[in-house]
């Protein structure tokens, strides 16, 4: 045991090494993704030979996580909160399949969209899914949390759900490690095929299964270290927390809590706490950092003669992150303020790198477009997506990955040109080769352009999957040879790429061009 100093998402990393970790799998996603890379840079993770490589999207990374708890090895997967949407077809069916070697999903949450285009809660899924779900309030318990979850995994049989925020996984404390584990041995589910075989006659069978083992998470759950009760003699309001919302709290008690406080940390919601901590007190007030998932499950639990309070009646607002002035204030104590912003500074917005070669494409791009009357450029997820802000103003959407594509097609279909997508390398990979077989498949009238800086650059800098092999997979979809173009996005190559964009506008079929200049940032590191 030893104690070091750990961001959130490092913390969980260290603990699955600790915990006997063999595989880890991912797609780079802020909060998330320094949790992958840790195990990446890890000398020890390198010594025992444990996987690491970055996935093609969410979805094929729980698919291999799952394919690794098949062979009784123990696997991580990591994604951010829209990244288990990508990923919600394997997470749900891996509730009925259950698992073999322990296997936890690592999913981080985005309250205030700091980074992302909403705010959804996980935990949601989790219920959906009807899985146990972990929710640590700090940075050891986020360690401590996943050391014992793979345990907890292999003892119930299914997946674990742990939740994280934004604040927790991007803070940093000391960790007291634990003992590290040997891997697992290679085995398999003494079912045979019939246990992940998911036929309707044999998923039937695994569903009444789920539903039998739901009195079991709860039991693990009633006697669970992370669901605490702190009880107090003055019993007028009560207050159930879960997550960090139990930090912010704990601010305003230095000295312990003046009322009964129950801490969630495993769900299923503890019925016979929760029903404790009701019988107890005359107003209950709930803390969370996300939806109000706990609050909306106790008007269900508990009836109408216990006055609630929290997100749902406007004691807490609705959207935004948990933070402990909101606390403060709902529990009528007084707020410090500390300094204000003078409002002779103006905020700034992010912006492109100086030199990226994405500000080359945009001006391009506008150029080529201004004659038409209704132009309509879709963007996908990534820093080209800051192409919608001044100066360029080039980007009309950005909804989800891969949407460039299959938004400028629906457009296409509709009437629509110029139509055109404009999608990153990365995002190409993880969801637009799909949407791009569409097109081809319809021959849609519209032009797709990839913009490759050979990286995943918003997240990092993280390998590509389809660096060196954009043009072989665009032509093997069926887009033909001719109509797919390289440029380089460059000032000295403004016109040029100017007169190629203009001609494969008026192309009538689908046309990609590839944008491509190796990002600004990696060339920066490279250097160094």
């Amino acid at each position: 045991m030893e104690k070091i100093l750990l961001l959130g998402d490092e913390a969980i990393a260290q603990a699955a090494m600790d915990a006997g970790l063999s595989g880890v799998y991912a797609y780079p996603g802020t909060p998330s993704t320094e949790i992958t890379e840790y195990i990446q840079n890890s000398v020890t993770a390198r010594e025992k030979g444990i996987f690491s490589d970055w996935c093609t999207n969410e979805k094929t990374a729980l698919e291999a996580a799952l394919g690794m708890s098949y062979a009784g090895k123990r696997a991580l997967s990591c994604m951010k909160h829209v990244g288990l949407n990508v990923a919600a077809d394997c997470f749900m069916n891996a509730a009925i399949s259950g698992i073999h070697g322990g296997l936890i999903v690592v999913v981080a949450d985005d309250p205030s969209m700091h980074s992302s285009q909403n705010e959804q809660d996980s935990r949601i899924y989790g219920d959906f899914a009807m899985l146990p779900i972990l929710e640590p309030a700090n940075q050891q318990e986020a360690y401590d949390m996943v050391y014992d979850g793979f345990g907890l995994s292999e003892k119930i049989g299914y997946p674990i759900l742990v939740r994280i925020t934004t604040r927790l996984a991007h803070s940093r404390t000391g960790i007291t490690t634990r003992p590290p584990k040997d891997e697992n041995q290679l085995s398999y589910p003494i079912e045979g095929r019939m246990r992940f075989t998911l036929l309707p006659a044999l998923a039937r069978i695994r569903y009444k299964k789920l539903l039998d083992a739901q009195k079991y998470m709860l039991e693990e759950s009633e006697i669970s270290v992370y669901n605490q009760y702190f009880d107090s003699p003055d019993t007028q309001l009560g207050i159930i927390t879960a997550g960090i919302a139990f930090n912010y709290l704990s601010e305003f008690f230095p000295d312990g809590f003046g009322c009964p406080v129950l801490k969630i940390g495993q769900y299923p919601l503890p019925v016979k706490q929760i029903e404790m901590i009701a019988g107890q007190c005359d107003t209950l007030l709930i803390l969370e950092d996300g939806y109000p998932v706990i609050e909306s499950q106790l008007k269900g639990l508990l009836g109408k003669g216990l006055k609630i309070r929290g997100r749902l009646d406007g004691t807490l607002p609705r959207a935004g992150e948990l933070n402990p002035d909101m606390v403060g204030k709902a529990l009528g104590k007084e707020s410090k303020t500390y300094f204000s912003i003078p409002e002779i500074l103006v905020k700034r917005p992010p912006m492109l790198c100086q030199g990226c070669g994405h500000r080359d494409l945009f001006e391009a791009l506008n150029e080529a477009v201004k004659t038409y009357e209704t132009p309509k450029v879709f963007g996908d997820i990534g820093c080209y997506t800051l192409g919608a802000l001044p100066p360029f103003l080039a980007i009309d959407s950005c909804i989800d990955m891969g949407a460039a594509i299959t938004m400028a097609k629906g457009a296409s279909d509709a009437g629509v040109h110029p139509s055109i997508g404009v999608i990153g390398d990365s995002t190409f990979a993880h969801s637009g080769m799909t949407g791009l077989l569409d097109c081809v498949n319809a021959n849609s009238h519209l032009t797709i352009i990839i913009l490759d800086n050979e990286t995943t650059g918003m997240t990092g800098g993280q390998n590509s999957s389809c660096t060196g092999r954009i043009e072989s997979i665009c032509a093997g979809i069926g887009v033909a040879k001719e109509h797919i173009r390289v440029i380089i996005p460059l000032k000295k190559n403004h016109d040029e790429m100017v007169k190629t964009i203009c001609e494969e506008i008026e192309y009538h079929g689908v046309s990609v061009i590839i944008a491509r200049r190796e990002c600004i940032q990696t060339i920066k590191r490279n250097r160094k």
